[in-house]
Protein backbone atom coordinates (compact mmCIF):
# COMPACT_ATOMS: atom_id res chain seq x y z
CA UNK A 1 0.00 0.00 0.00
CA UNK A 2 1.04 3.57 -0.56
CA UNK A 3 1.36 4.20 3.15
CA UNK A 4 3.20 0.97 4.01
CA UNK A 5 5.75 1.94 6.64
CA UNK A 6 4.81 5.61 6.59
CA UNK A 7 1.82 5.25 8.87
CA UNK A 8 1.69 6.06 12.52
CA UNK A 9 -1.34 5.62 14.70
CA UNK A 10 -1.89 8.10 17.49
CA UNK A 11 -3.70 6.52 20.40
CA UNK A 12 -5.17 8.98 22.83
CA UNK A 13 -6.71 7.85 26.11
CA UNK A 14 -8.61 11.04 26.97
CA UNK A 15 -10.73 13.80 25.49
CA UNK A 16 -8.67 16.83 24.75
CA UNK A 17 -5.26 18.32 24.22
CA UNK A 18 -2.84 19.92 26.57
CA UNK A 19 -0.94 23.06 27.36
CA UNK A 20 2.67 22.59 28.36
CA UNK A 21 5.19 25.28 29.13
CA UNK A 22 8.35 26.26 30.95
CA UNK A 23 10.03 25.71 34.23
CA UNK A 24 13.07 27.92 34.99
CA UNK A 25 14.24 27.66 39.39
CA UNK A 26 12.79 32.57 45.05
CA UNK A 27 10.53 35.19 43.68
CA UNK A 28 10.86 38.69 45.10
CA UNK A 29 8.11 39.21 47.67
CA UNK A 30 6.16 41.08 45.00
CA UNK A 31 7.48 40.96 41.47
CA UNK A 32 8.26 44.55 40.43
CA UNK A 33 9.26 44.71 36.79
CA UNK A 34 7.05 47.56 35.55
CA UNK A 35 4.17 45.51 34.24
CA UNK A 36 1.48 47.14 32.10
CA UNK A 37 -0.79 44.30 33.11
CA UNK A 38 -1.73 43.05 36.54
CA UNK A 39 -0.07 41.03 39.27
CA UNK A 40 -2.24 39.14 41.74
CA UNK A 41 -1.72 37.39 45.06
CA UNK A 42 -5.45 36.87 45.65
CA UNK A 43 -6.11 33.53 47.27
CA UNK A 44 -8.69 32.42 44.69
CA UNK A 45 -6.35 33.21 41.78
CA UNK A 46 -3.45 31.36 43.38
CA UNK A 47 -5.74 28.39 43.99
CA UNK A 48 -7.02 28.40 40.41
CA UNK A 49 -3.45 28.38 39.11
CA UNK A 50 -2.43 25.53 41.40
CA UNK A 51 -4.29 22.78 39.50
CA UNK A 52 -4.62 21.70 35.89
CA UNK A 53 -7.01 19.56 33.85
CA UNK A 54 -5.21 16.38 34.87
CA UNK A 55 -5.79 17.07 38.58
CA UNK A 56 -3.09 14.52 39.37
CA UNK A 57 -0.86 17.02 41.19
CA UNK A 58 -0.92 20.58 42.49
CA UNK A 59 1.53 23.44 43.00
CA UNK A 60 0.59 26.89 44.25
CA UNK A 61 2.50 29.89 42.82
CA UNK A 62 3.60 32.89 44.84
CA UNK A 63 2.05 35.28 42.32
CA UNK A 64 -0.07 35.23 39.19
CA UNK A 65 0.73 37.65 36.37
CA UNK A 66 -1.90 38.80 33.86
CA UNK A 67 0.19 40.30 31.04
CA UNK A 68 -1.19 43.16 28.95
CA UNK A 69 1.46 42.76 26.24
CA UNK A 70 4.16 40.42 25.03
CA UNK A 71 6.64 42.79 26.64
CA UNK A 72 5.09 42.01 30.03
CA UNK A 73 5.81 38.32 29.47
CA UNK A 74 9.38 39.19 28.49
CA UNK A 75 9.86 41.31 31.64
CA UNK A 76 8.80 38.45 33.91
CA UNK A 77 10.99 35.87 32.19
CA UNK A 78 13.97 38.25 32.10
CA UNK A 79 13.60 38.83 35.86
CA UNK A 80 13.53 35.06 36.37
CA UNK A 81 16.66 34.67 34.23
CA UNK A 82 18.57 37.33 36.17
CA UNK A 83 17.41 36.28 39.67
CA UNK A 84 16.27 32.69 39.14
CA UNK A 85 12.77 31.70 40.16
CA UNK A 86 10.31 29.35 38.52
CA UNK A 87 8.00 30.56 35.76
CA UNK A 88 5.16 28.69 34.08
CA UNK A 89 2.96 29.99 31.28
CA UNK A 90 -0.66 28.89 31.52
CA UNK A 91 -3.20 29.05 28.73
CA UNK A 92 -6.38 27.17 29.61
CA UNK A 93 -4.66 24.85 32.09
CA UNK A 94 -5.14 21.67 30.07
CA UNK A 95 -1.87 20.03 30.95
CA UNK A 96 -2.13 16.62 32.59
CA UNK A 97 0.97 16.29 34.78
CA UNK A 98 1.37 19.81 36.15
CA UNK A 99 3.25 21.40 33.24
CA UNK A 100 1.07 24.54 33.47
CA UNK A 101 1.71 25.08 37.17
CA UNK A 102 4.55 25.82 39.58
CA UNK A 103 5.91 22.75 41.33
CA UNK A 104 8.42 24.57 43.52
CA UNK A 105 7.71 26.51 46.72
CA UNK A 106 7.96 29.88 45.02
CA UNK A 107 7.31 30.89 41.44
CA UNK A 108 5.12 32.85 39.05
CA UNK A 109 2.35 31.64 36.79
CA UNK A 110 1.77 33.82 33.72
CA UNK A 111 -1.96 33.61 32.90
CA UNK A 112 -1.79 33.94 29.12
CA UNK A 113 -5.51 33.41 28.65
CA UNK A 114 -6.86 36.00 31.06
CA UNK A 115 -5.08 39.22 30.14
CA UNK A 116 -6.95 42.42 30.90
CA UNK A 117 -6.01 44.75 28.05
CA UNK A 118 -3.49 45.55 25.36
CA UNK A 119 -2.28 42.58 23.34
CA UNK A 120 -5.08 40.32 24.44
CA UNK A 121 -7.70 42.99 23.88
CA UNK A 122 -6.97 43.07 20.13
CA UNK A 123 -5.56 39.61 20.00
CA UNK A 124 -7.09 38.20 16.81
CA UNK A 125 -6.38 39.98 13.52
CA UNK A 126 -7.52 38.36 10.27
CA UNK A 127 -5.86 39.09 6.92
CA UNK A 128 -8.20 38.16 4.07
CA UNK A 129 -5.58 39.09 1.49
CA UNK A 130 -2.79 37.12 3.17
CA UNK A 131 -5.11 34.24 4.16
CA UNK A 132 -3.78 34.16 7.72
CA UNK A 133 -4.73 35.19 11.24
CA UNK A 134 -2.46 36.71 13.89
CA UNK A 135 -3.39 35.42 17.34
CA UNK A 136 -2.28 36.14 20.91
CA UNK A 137 -0.80 32.93 22.34
CA UNK A 138 -3.33 32.71 25.18
CA UNK A 139 -6.44 32.87 23.00
CA UNK A 140 -8.59 29.77 22.65
CA UNK A 141 -9.10 28.02 19.32
CA UNK A 142 -12.87 28.45 19.65
CA UNK A 143 -12.29 32.23 19.63
CA UNK A 144 -10.03 31.93 16.59
CA UNK A 145 -12.76 29.98 14.79
CA UNK A 146 -15.43 32.55 15.65
CA UNK A 147 -13.26 35.45 14.46
CA UNK A 148 -12.15 33.87 11.18
CA UNK A 149 -15.65 32.62 10.26
CA UNK A 150 -16.76 36.26 10.10
CA UNK A 151 -14.58 36.42 6.96
CA UNK A 152 -15.67 33.03 5.65
CA UNK A 153 -12.27 31.57 6.59
CA UNK A 154 -10.94 29.04 9.09
CA UNK A 155 -7.66 27.33 10.06
CA UNK A 156 -7.01 24.04 8.27
CA UNK A 157 -5.98 21.77 11.13
CA UNK A 158 -7.67 21.40 14.50
CA UNK A 159 -7.75 19.55 17.80
CA UNK A 160 -10.86 17.59 18.80
CA UNK A 161 -11.53 20.07 21.62
CA UNK A 162 -11.41 23.82 20.89
CA UNK A 163 -11.22 25.24 24.43
CA UNK A 164 -7.43 25.07 24.37
CA UNK A 165 -4.97 27.91 23.91
CA UNK A 166 -3.15 28.53 20.65
CA UNK A 167 0.23 28.67 22.39
CA UNK A 168 -0.57 25.47 24.26
CA UNK A 169 -1.39 23.25 21.28
CA UNK A 170 1.42 24.74 19.18
CA UNK A 171 3.82 23.82 22.00
CA UNK A 172 2.68 20.22 21.53
CA UNK A 173 1.48 19.42 18.01
CA UNK A 174 -2.24 20.01 17.59
CA UNK A 175 -3.63 16.76 16.20
CA UNK A 176 -7.09 15.78 14.97
CA UNK A 177 -8.79 14.01 12.09
CA UNK A 178 -7.55 16.59 9.55
CA UNK A 179 -3.89 15.84 10.32
CA UNK A 180 -3.55 13.12 7.67
CA UNK A 181 -4.25 15.76 5.01
CA UNK A 182 -3.03 19.11 6.36
CA UNK A 183 -0.52 17.96 8.96
CA UNK A 184 -0.82 18.92 12.64
CA UNK A 185 -1.41 22.53 13.67
CA UNK A 186 2.33 23.15 13.99
CA UNK A 187 2.78 22.65 10.23
CA UNK A 188 0.24 25.37 9.47
CA UNK A 189 2.04 28.27 11.16
CA UNK A 190 3.77 31.05 9.19
CA UNK A 191 5.34 33.06 12.01
CA UNK A 192 5.71 33.30 15.79
CA UNK A 193 6.61 35.89 18.42
CA UNK A 194 8.43 34.07 21.20
CA UNK A 195 9.80 35.10 24.60
CA UNK A 196 12.99 33.10 25.04
CA UNK A 197 14.42 31.83 28.34
CA UNK A 198 16.52 34.99 28.60
CA UNK A 199 13.46 37.21 28.35
CA UNK A 200 14.10 38.30 24.77
CA UNK A 201 11.08 38.87 22.49
CA UNK A 202 11.95 37.35 19.12
CA UNK A 203 10.00 37.05 15.87
CA UNK A 204 10.73 33.82 14.03
CA UNK A 205 9.59 31.94 10.94
CA UNK A 206 10.82 29.44 8.36
CA UNK A 207 13.13 32.15 6.96
CA UNK A 208 13.87 34.21 10.09
CA UNK A 209 15.40 32.72 13.24
CA UNK A 210 14.29 29.37 11.84
CA UNK A 211 16.11 27.30 14.47
CA UNK A 212 14.02 28.91 17.21
CA UNK A 213 10.86 28.60 15.09
CA UNK A 214 11.22 24.84 14.70
CA UNK A 215 12.37 24.36 18.30
CA UNK A 216 9.32 26.15 19.74
CA UNK A 217 6.74 24.41 17.53
CA UNK A 218 6.13 21.13 19.30
CA UNK A 219 8.89 21.99 21.77
CA UNK A 220 6.79 21.41 24.91
CA UNK A 221 7.44 24.96 26.05
CA UNK A 222 11.11 24.28 26.72
CA UNK A 223 12.41 26.89 24.25
CA UNK A 224 10.16 29.84 24.97
CA UNK A 225 6.63 31.17 25.45
CA UNK A 226 4.55 31.82 22.32
CA UNK A 227 2.95 35.29 22.53
CA UNK A 228 1.76 35.50 18.90
CA UNK A 229 1.19 32.99 16.12
CA UNK A 230 0.41 33.65 12.46
CA UNK A 231 -1.79 30.75 11.33
CA UNK A 232 -2.71 29.73 7.78
CA UNK A 233 -6.37 29.95 6.74
CA UNK A 234 -8.57 28.46 4.02
CA UNK A 235 -12.16 29.10 2.90
CA UNK A 236 -14.46 27.58 5.52
CA UNK A 237 -17.09 25.04 4.43
CA UNK A 238 -20.67 25.58 5.54
CA UNK A 239 -21.71 22.08 6.53
CA UNK A 240 -20.37 18.64 7.41
CA UNK A 241 -21.68 15.15 6.69
CA UNK A 242 -20.50 13.13 9.70
CA UNK A 243 -20.37 9.35 9.32
CA UNK A 244 -19.53 6.49 11.68
CA UNK A 245 -19.19 2.86 10.66
CA UNK A 246 -18.33 -0.18 12.81
CA UNK A 247 -15.82 -3.02 12.43
CA UNK A 248 -15.46 -6.25 14.35
CA UNK A 249 -12.14 -7.05 12.66
CA UNK A 250 -9.14 -4.89 13.61
CA UNK A 251 -7.09 -5.70 10.51
CA UNK A 252 -9.90 -4.53 8.23
CA UNK A 253 -10.38 -1.41 10.34
CA UNK A 254 -6.69 -0.52 10.03
CA UNK A 255 -6.55 -1.32 6.33
CA UNK A 256 -9.45 1.02 5.65
CA UNK A 257 -7.96 3.80 7.79
CA UNK A 258 -4.67 3.42 5.92
CA UNK A 259 -6.42 3.52 2.57
CA UNK A 260 -8.32 6.69 3.45
CA UNK A 261 -5.25 8.60 4.60
CA UNK A 262 -3.39 7.52 1.44
CA UNK A 263 -5.83 9.76 -0.47
CA UNK A 264 -4.44 12.95 1.11
CA UNK A 265 -3.09 14.29 -2.19
CA UNK A 266 -6.32 13.75 -4.09
CA UNK A 267 -8.92 16.36 -5.03
CA UNK A 268 -11.41 17.14 -2.26
CA UNK A 269 -14.20 15.19 -4.00
CA UNK A 270 -12.03 12.02 -3.96
CA UNK A 271 -11.27 11.90 -0.23
CA UNK A 272 -12.79 12.49 3.17
CA UNK A 273 -11.82 15.65 5.07
CA UNK A 274 -11.45 14.03 8.47
CA UNK A 275 -10.43 10.49 9.45
CA UNK A 276 -10.38 9.26 13.03
CA UNK A 277 -11.65 6.25 14.93
CA UNK A 278 -12.16 4.82 18.37
CA UNK A 279 -12.14 1.51 20.19
CA UNK A 280 -15.16 0.15 22.05
CA UNK A 281 -14.19 -2.38 24.73
CA UNK A 282 -17.25 -1.98 26.95
CA UNK A 283 -20.83 -2.40 25.78
CA UNK A 284 -21.85 0.66 27.78
CA UNK A 285 -19.41 2.84 25.87
CA UNK A 286 -21.00 2.38 22.50
CA UNK A 287 -24.06 4.28 23.65
CA UNK A 288 -22.43 6.73 26.07
CA UNK A 289 -21.78 10.45 25.59
CA UNK A 290 -18.82 9.87 23.26
CA UNK A 291 -21.08 7.73 21.09
CA UNK A 292 -24.29 9.74 21.51
CA UNK A 293 -24.27 9.68 17.74
CA UNK A 294 -26.03 6.32 18.01
CA UNK A 295 -29.72 6.05 18.82
CA UNK A 296 -30.53 5.77 22.52
CA UNK A 297 -33.89 4.18 21.72
CA UNK A 298 -32.20 1.53 19.60
CA UNK A 299 -28.87 0.81 21.34
CA UNK A 300 -26.11 -1.02 19.52
CA UNK A 301 -25.11 -4.33 21.12
CA UNK A 302 -21.50 -5.49 20.82
CA UNK A 303 -22.64 -9.11 21.11
CA UNK A 304 -24.96 -8.72 18.13
CA UNK A 305 -22.08 -7.65 15.87
CA UNK A 306 -19.79 -10.66 16.40
CA UNK A 307 -17.03 -8.51 17.88
CA UNK A 308 -13.65 -10.21 17.76
CA UNK A 309 -12.55 -10.62 21.39
CA UNK A 310 -15.51 -8.53 22.55
CA UNK A 311 -14.05 -5.40 20.97
CA UNK A 312 -15.51 -3.14 18.27
CA UNK A 313 -13.79 -0.43 16.26
CA UNK A 314 -15.53 2.67 14.96
CA UNK A 315 -14.27 4.55 11.92
CA UNK A 316 -15.24 8.23 12.05
CA UNK A 317 -15.15 10.23 8.81
CA UNK A 318 -16.52 13.52 7.49
CA UNK A 319 -17.16 15.28 4.22
CA UNK A 320 -17.25 19.07 4.13
CA UNK A 321 -19.52 20.84 1.70
CA UNK A 322 -21.39 24.04 0.86
CA UNK A 323 -24.19 25.03 -1.45
CA UNK A 324 -21.97 24.72 -4.48
CA UNK A 325 -21.44 20.95 -4.08
CA UNK A 326 -24.42 19.96 -1.91
CA UNK A 327 -25.99 18.03 -4.79
CA UNK A 328 -22.91 15.84 -5.31
CA UNK A 329 -21.83 15.18 -1.71
CA UNK A 330 -23.92 11.99 -1.31
CA UNK A 331 -22.52 10.57 -4.52
CA UNK A 332 -18.95 11.35 -3.44
CA UNK A 333 -19.50 9.71 -0.05
CA UNK A 334 -21.02 6.56 -1.53
CA UNK A 335 -18.11 6.20 -3.96
CA UNK A 336 -15.68 6.24 -1.04
CA UNK A 337 -17.74 4.00 1.26
CA UNK A 338 -17.98 1.30 -1.44
CA UNK A 339 -14.24 0.73 -1.08
CA UNK A 340 -14.41 0.05 2.67
CA UNK A 341 -15.04 -3.22 4.55
CA UNK A 342 -17.14 -2.19 7.57
CA UNK A 343 -20.17 -4.06 8.94
CA UNK A 344 -22.83 -3.26 6.30
CA UNK A 345 -25.64 -2.59 8.79
CA UNK A 346 -23.58 -0.22 10.91
CA UNK A 347 -23.61 3.05 8.96
CA UNK A 348 -24.65 6.03 11.11
CA UNK A 349 -24.84 9.47 9.48
CA UNK A 350 -25.70 12.98 10.63
CA UNK A 351 -25.47 16.41 9.04
CA UNK A 352 -24.59 19.61 10.86
CA UNK A 353 -23.02 23.08 10.47
CA UNK A 354 -19.22 23.14 10.24
CA UNK A 355 -18.81 25.05 13.51
CA UNK A 356 -21.03 22.56 15.36
CA UNK A 357 -18.91 19.65 14.19
CA UNK A 358 -15.65 21.31 15.22
CA UNK A 359 -17.12 22.23 18.63
CA UNK A 360 -18.74 18.82 19.21
CA UNK A 361 -16.72 17.86 22.31
CA UNK A 362 -17.78 21.01 24.17
CA UNK A 363 -21.34 19.68 24.30
CA UNK A 364 -20.01 16.57 26.03
CA UNK A 365 -18.08 18.80 28.45
CA UNK A 366 -21.23 20.71 29.42
CA UNK A 367 -23.04 17.41 30.01
CA UNK A 368 -20.21 16.14 32.22
CA UNK A 369 -20.02 19.44 34.12
CA UNK A 370 -23.73 19.24 34.88
CA UNK A 371 -23.10 15.85 36.50
CA UNK A 372 -19.99 16.98 38.40
CA UNK A 373 -17.79 14.74 36.28
CA UNK A 374 -15.50 17.31 34.66
CA UNK A 375 -13.37 18.64 37.53
CA UNK A 376 -12.03 15.21 38.41
CA UNK A 377 -8.65 13.51 37.83
CA UNK A 378 -7.92 12.81 34.16
CA UNK A 379 -5.12 10.26 33.80
CA UNK A 380 -4.24 10.14 30.13
CA UNK A 381 -1.79 8.65 27.71
CA UNK A 382 -0.92 9.57 24.12
CA UNK A 383 1.18 7.16 22.06
CA UNK A 384 2.55 7.04 18.54
CA UNK A 385 2.49 3.42 17.39
CA UNK A 386 4.08 2.34 14.09
CA UNK A 387 1.95 0.45 11.60
CA UNK A 388 4.15 -2.64 12.03
CA UNK A 389 3.18 -3.03 15.71
CA UNK A 390 -0.42 -1.82 15.87
CA UNK A 391 -1.76 -5.37 15.45
CA UNK A 392 0.26 -6.49 18.47
CA UNK A 393 -1.06 -3.50 20.39
CA UNK A 394 -4.63 -4.54 19.61
CA UNK A 395 -4.04 -8.09 20.87
CA UNK A 396 -2.07 -7.09 23.96
CA UNK A 397 -3.99 -3.98 25.06
CA UNK A 398 -7.47 -3.69 23.52
CA UNK A 399 -8.17 -7.41 23.76
CA UNK A 400 -5.80 -8.05 26.67
CA UNK A 401 -4.92 -5.59 29.41
CA UNK A 402 -8.09 -3.48 29.14
CA UNK A 403 -10.63 -6.28 29.14
CA UNK A 404 -13.98 -4.52 29.50
CA UNK A 405 -12.98 -2.45 32.50
CA UNK A 406 -12.29 0.98 30.98
CA UNK A 407 -14.83 3.79 30.88
CA UNK A 408 -12.67 6.36 29.10
CA UNK A 409 -12.52 7.00 25.36
CA UNK A 410 -9.77 5.31 23.35
CA UNK A 411 -9.20 7.21 20.12
CA UNK A 412 -7.19 5.99 17.14
CA UNK A 413 -5.88 8.54 14.67
CA UNK A 414 -4.24 7.21 11.50
CA UNK A 415 -1.40 9.48 10.41
CA UNK A 416 1.06 9.85 7.55
CA UNK A 417 4.61 10.21 8.88
CA UNK A 418 5.51 12.64 6.10
CA UNK A 419 2.89 15.05 7.46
Amino acid sequence: MAVNNNKLVLLTFAICRLIVTVGLTVVPELLDVGLQGRLSVDTWELEAASVDFGRLSRGEPSEVVHPATAEDVARVVKAAFESPFAVSARGHGHSINGQAMIKEKKGVVIEMGKSDSGEDGSSIRVSEKGMYVDVWGGKLWIDVLSATLEYGLAPMSWTDYLYLSVGGTLSNAGISGQTFNHGPQITNVYELDVVTGKGELVTCSEDRNSELFHAVLGGLGQFGIITRARIALEPAPHRVRWIRVLYSNFARFCKDQEYLISLHGKAARERFDYVEGFVIVDEGLINNWRSSFFSASNPVKITSLNADGGVLYCLEITKNYDQGNADSVDEEIQALLKKLNFIPTSVFTTDLPYVDFLDRVHKAELKLRSKGLWDVPHPWLNLFVPKSRIGDFDKGVFKGILGNKTSGPILIYPMNKNK
